[in-house]
């Protein structure tokens, strides 16, 4: 156990032995995609996810860069068959599903700073150096391996991993992973292996030492428990003659790096890993990683297994979110029941949409089901809350009659609302902090419903010219510190308000949500787009 404790320790330590001037960045990443289909509502999760955590640091502290990686992982047996299937070689059929992915995160406003390509040179010249050092280290041997092996999740299963389900009209049982439910069958090969047994007692330390290291916490008991008991050493490479398109084992042609690990290395390759210069990255480890919970094993084992033989720190949190699904069954490629996120975003618009996935989706601990109805309702909601409230209180009837000043007595009706409005970021801050997006989202939700119960109230388009004026600062105030807030979940709608209110670009960051101050108001400006039918 001291081996790997001082293993361990060196390891976390890591960071000090690259301290200089340069502020590390703060390092977000999505899943690199598999690109066997266009991408679904699913995939769009991910991003958005990803894309406001990265705004809401980049908020946050302004003197510290964000950045924020996403990308396609394109190599693989499943990618191989898909583009058989079309007739193409396979690079030509990623290059024009990959350009759907970079396509759906530039019309979801996502604001990544890299999109990744396993098929790129780079990246093939990051995974041959990970392979020659871990060659070098005595952690890679060559071995039977048999299993349960899984086309769509391109991995192999044990034993202990896999069902059979007996299923009417089907004989023999079917065979499937326990985990994602895909078929599996059983094959035997030669290929090599990554000792993976030797790191079970480092990463039980680790894991047990930061309950937050992975969230929902589920997932990081559940890890716990998985490291209670022995690791089996995996194979991390496929025969050549069952898959030809993936990334060669140096020296040995007649074996294909396994899909998996070469995709796990692209977090490393896309900021410029082998690193020059005696190991300074541009933003090692990764902050935050959002995953989808069917592979917490590869991110949570496998690459911090692998960051361990490399001396590098590992991820500082993992977030695996749960699944969209239709009629409660999980969306999938395979079954043919994803919804088309382009064609959400045109029905709804994207704030809306994005609106939807923080706000449903944002606690990450249950499979959410996507509903079009429900959506039509959020989407109601959220005009009805954010866009009449400023249609409201910049109208003519309340501009026209507006007092010059008021007194403390006419604003003694708004002090709920405007301590709600200066309490605003640290409450959202709070449960950001706490990886709880929708939460986060409801509290600028429920300034908001204050703000409109508020003017309803007073109403001041009968009340006093004072009250008129009471009414308005106040509203415009909330809605101020709402539009600071909104800017990660809703960038777009976010842009549109603080414009409409003359807020400076230079005073829309985090801290400006306590100090700040309104310029020319634009009155009259529609905040939603009408929705498409």
């Amino acid at each position: 156990m001291l081996r790997h404790s001082v293993l361990l320790k060196a390891c976390t330590r890591a960071p000090c032995r690259w301290a200089s001037t340069i502020i590390k960045p703060w390092y977000i990443t999505t899943p690199i995609f598999y690109p066997n289909a266009v991408p679904h509502i699913g995939h769009l999760y991910s991003l958005v996810t990803a894309d406001i955590f990265a705004r809401y640091h980049a908020l946050k502290n302004p003197l510290r860069p964000v950045s924020f990686v996403t990308g396609t992982d394109e190599h693989g047996l499943k990618i191989q068959k898909a583009a058989l299937n079309k007739g193409l070689p396979p690079k030509e059929f990623c290059d024009a599903i990959s350009l759907q992915f970079r396509k759906l995160a530039h019309e979801a406003d996502v604001n990544f700073t890299r999109f990744i390509r396993t098929s790129e040179e780079a990246h093939y010249t990051s995974v041959e150096h990970v392979w020659r050092q871990l060659d070098k280290l005595g952690l890679i041997y060559k071995g039977s391996y048999s299993g349960w092996y899984s086309i769509t999740d391109e991995c192999f299963y044990t034993d202990s991993q896999i069902v059979h389900i007996a299923e009417e009209g089907h004989t023999p049982a079917r065979t499937v992973s326990k985990e994602t439910g895909a078929t599996v069958e059983y094959s035997s090969e030669i290929n090599y292996m990554f000792r993976l047994s030797q790191f079970r007692e480092a990463l039980l330390e680790h894991y047990s030492s930061d309950p937050e290291s992975v969230v929902p916490l589920a997932h990081h008991a559940h890890l716990v428990s998985i490291l209670q008991s022995p690791l089996e050493d995996i194979s991390i490479s496929r025969p050549r003659s069952r898959l030809s398109w993936g990334i060669p084992v140096p020296n040995d042609p007649d074996h294909t790096v396994y899909v998996w690990f070469d995709a796990l290395i692209s977090y490393l390759t896309a900021i410029g890993y082998p690193w020059p210069n005696s190991g300074v990255s541009q933003g090692w480890p990764v902050d935050m990683q959002i995953i989808g919970k069917d592979i917490v094993r590869f991110h949570t084992v496998y690459l911090p297994a692998v960051l361990l033989a490399l001396k590098l720190p590992l991820q500082r949190q993992i977030l695996a979110h749960a699944h969209w699904t239709s009629s409660q069954k999980k969306m999938s490629k395979s079954l043919g029941n994803t919804t088309d996120p382009f064609q959400a975003i045109k029905e709804f618009g994207i704030d809306s949409v994005r609106y939807y996935l923080a706000k449903v989706g944002g606690r990450f601990q249950d499979d959410v089901d996507w509903s079009h109805v429900q959506v039509t309702k959020h989407d109601k909601e959220l005009q009805a809350v954010l866009g009449n409230l400023y249609m409201r209180i910049t109208s003519p009837a309340i501009a026209s009659r507006m007092a010059p000043e008021c007194s403390a007595s006419d604003r003694e009706p708004f002090i709920p609302l405007l301590e709600a409005s200066k309490a605003l970021p640290s409450v959202l801050s709070n449960y950001m902090d706490k990886v709880n997006v929708a939460d986060a989202l409801e509290a600028i939700m429920d300034v908001l419903r204050l703000a409109n119960k508020c003017l309803t109230d007073a109403a001041p388009w009968k009340s006093s010219p004072e009250v008129a004026r009471a009414s308005y600062d106040s509203c415009l105030e909330s809605l101020r510190v709402s539009g600071i807030c909104l800017q990660p979940f809703m960038p777009r709608v976010a842009g549109k308000l603080l414009d409409a209110l003359g807020v400076s670009p230079a005073e829309r960051s985090w801290i400006n949500g306590q100090v700040g101050s309104i310029g020319d108001v634009v009155a009259g400006v529609r905040l939603f787009p009408a929705v498409s039918k």
